[in-house]
């Protein structure tokens, strides 16, 4: 298929083009003797990089009706446009001399995933390219931006040379770029983001940016990355480091560090994409779906449902909305639930449709109505979760008073307890004001999902414990507006289990 969609298509308009040209020449100081633009378009930056009065100008593009655009609007004779498909190109033998490169340009603002899930053929060869573990390399942790691969591909293809890259991209984007910089060890001089407001340039929601990375044999690499606005370029509004392996979104850092490895494992709420026929409301007499059909099935397998939308309280034990559960545990079989749960297979075979549409290829070659984020771990009676996308997050205890495991959507995250007080304190501690200013320390709030699985396992619990007393998690209950419960004897108790 083709379209806009498809290749993450926004065109940067000539206006905005030529003032990121500007900027690069006139502010940073910028003088290539060669320019690429790997995904170029219709051609507006390769017209507005002529300012640099570079030898050598390419530009890539795949789309061929992009490409006899492109070459009636840009004529110059030092531009080359090619129609090939950047992923493969040994961009650098398209050059005479690539040792001092400006590589800019607006790659396409779309995942992996989503275009997997529109057949798409624009794609990279497919590979674990964060070397990803375990479950994070088949679900969504290896769903990454195709923007995110083209940049880290041009860097480890210019990574010794000296090239600026300026690219286009979503913030997310930029941070990720700036880890795997320094994970990987990659020499560069500066690192810098440059934001816009993409509503005006692109008419999109996002929180975006342009990067700028000079590279270079340095082993002296900045642990900074400082951010600036189009608005005003001559200030640094804000800036963020990397330190000891971790990233931290303020590098004045936190005066509390609880920095380290959870104890406890956090997991990540079921997943099934099928919401309307999963997800149910009780209306006091039975079950309604999101079709607003009743719904007559056994109860074996409906659970109570905290969706992220829904962490509004510290203590959650009263619910409205349920899920069929249909595993224990990841690609389970699921066709024992024929006999055990007659009502509910029916219901779920009535239902085939739906499950047959979901794209995601999670669910190839697994069972019928299989789910992901299920395990031992979805039934233990007391949790305590969180939202993701939430930028004050409130940590809430979960659990019914008739002892039915709760379960939370995949965009929250929970921490799993045999006990109501031990989860209570947990509770306590993760929302103590020390904790709090911690988190957003580490934490980016622009972006879609400020608290992670990634963040939250950074949470040390035992450096909590030595650093809070029970005063701390008394005015914490306090300020949560919660009766007295806490004791002292209920903090040595956790403090014990922790160690």
């Amino acid at each position: 298929m083709s379209g806009k969609r498809e290749f993450g298509d926004y065109q940067t308009p000539i206006d905005f083009a030529e003032k990121v040209c500007l900027y690069l020449k006139e502010k940073k100081g910028i003088a290539p003797t060669a320019i690429l633009e790997p995904t170029c378009g219709i051609g507006n930056f390769l017209k507005s990089s002529l300012v640099f009065g570079a030898g050598e100008i390419v530009g890539i593009e795949i789309n061929p009706e992009y490409c006899a655009i492109c070459r009636e609007n840009v004529t110059d004779e030092r531009i080359r446009v090619l129609n090939e498909n950047f992923f493969g190109t040994d961009t650098r033998s398209l050059f005479q001399n690539s040792q001092n490169c400006l590589v800019i340009g607006n790659p396409p603002w779309v995942t992996n995933s989503t275009l997997s899930s529109m057949e798409s053929t624009n794609l990279p060869q497919k590979k674990n390219f964060k070397g990803l573990k375990g479950i994070d390399a088949i679900t969504g942790s290896s769903n990454f931006d195709i923007c995110e691969y083209i940049i880290l591909q041009l860097i480890d293809e210019y990574r010794d040379t000296d090239t600026t890259l300026a690219m286009l991209c979503k913030t997310a984007v930029a941070r990720n770029v700036f880890v795997e910089l320094k994970r990987n060890k990659i020499g560069f001089y500066e690192c810098e983001i440059v934001e816009f407001d993409a509503s005006k340039v692109f008419n999109i929601s996002a929180s975006a940016c342009l990067l700028i990375i000079t590279l270079g044999k340095t082993k002296n690499s900045p642990d900074i990355c400082n951010v600036r606005n189009f608005d005003d370029v001559d200030h640094v509004i804000s800036n963020f480091g990397y330190k000891d392996g971790q990233l931290y979104s303020d590098t004045s850092f936190s005066p509390y560090n609880f920095d380290g490895t959870s104890c406890f494992e956090w997991r990540q709420g079921v997943k099934h994409d099928c919401s309307k026929v999963m997800e149910l409301t009780w209306n006091e007499e039975s079950f309604v779906n999101g079709r607003k059909e009743l719904v007559d099935i056994e109860k074996n397998i409906v659970y109570p449902l905290i969706k992220s939308s829904m962490f509004k309280k510290p203590i959650i034990n009263s619910f409205k909305k349920y899920v069929i559960v249909t595993q224990r545990k990841a690609k389970e079989p699921t066709d024992h639930l024929q006999l055990d749960v007659p009502k509910t297979w029916a219901y779920l075979q009535q239902h085939l449709e739906d499950f047959q549409k979901r794209k995601s290829s999670i669910y190839a070659n697994a069972p019928e109505f299989s789910m992901f984020g299920v395990g031992d771990y979805s039934y233990s009676p007391y949790k305590v979760g969180v939202s993701g996308f939430y930028k004050q997050p409130l940590f809430s205890v979960l659990y019914s008073d008739d002892g039915i495991p709760v379960m939370t959507d995949d965009t929250s995250y929970f921490i799993c307890f045999d006990h109501y007080d031990t989860a209570y304190v947990a509770m306590l501690l993760l929302n103590s004001a020390p904790v709090q200013a911690f988190l957003k320390s580490i934490a980016f709030l622009d972006a879609k999902r400020p608290y992670t699985k990634k963040i939250l396992a950074r949470l040390d619990f035992k450096k909590m414990i030595d650093t809070l007393t029970i005063a701390n998690l008394q005015l914490t209950e306090e300020q949560l507006n919660l009766d007295s419960y806490v004791t002292e004897a209920m903090y040595r108790a956790f403090q014990e289990f922790v160690h």
